[in-house]
């Protein structure tokens, strides 16, 4: 039954933005089989780049999980796009990677990347526990915050 998702954002009050065009030269979500791999996201809101600067000078770490919790939305949006709008057909949340732009130090990239984990929990219940990484990193791309890719398994 189509709609189980979709009832469930909206018990959140998450409204999904249209997924975010590509930034270079690669598809912002590749399906083979039944896995849907999505391009690292990066925190856009509203069409407009947020978070922009480094973790642990720019921004504390409650304001990167914020950062985190924006780019698992953009992600949200893309998988919605590739399954045709119809996200109850997701079966499982394989896999994130998380990417945090900090300084050298700074520790706590993984409770960072919760800001993702927690959002798939909360949306997908026992189907959004994954597996994951979450690292630091000196810099990415357009200086934001945080990246996040993610790999889905679809009906």
């Amino acid at each position: 039954m189509a709609g189980l998702i979709d009832a469930r954002l909206a018990d959140l009050g998450i409204t999904l933005t249209e997924a975010a065009a590509p930034a270079a030269n690669y598809v912002p979500y590749t399906i083979t089989g039944n896995l849907v791999f999505i391009s690292g996201q990066v925190p856009f809101v509203d069409g407009k780049l947020e978070y922009q600067g480094k973790v642990g000078q720019d921004f504390d770490t409650e304001e990167a999980i914020a950062c985190a919790r924006v780019c698992a939305l953009n992600i949200l949006a893309q998988l919605k796009t590739a399954c045709g709008g119809d996200l109850d057909k997701v079966t499982k949340c394989v896999k994130l990677g998380g990417f945090v732009n900090c300084v050298d130090g700074y520790t706590e990239q993984p409770k960072v990347i919760n800001g993702a984990s927690d959002l798939m929990v909360d949306v997908f219940g026992e189907k959004g526990r994954h597996a994951r990484f979450a690292v630091g990193t000196n810099a990415l791309p357009m200086n934001v915050a945080v990246e996040i890719d993610a790999v889905f398994e679809i009906a």
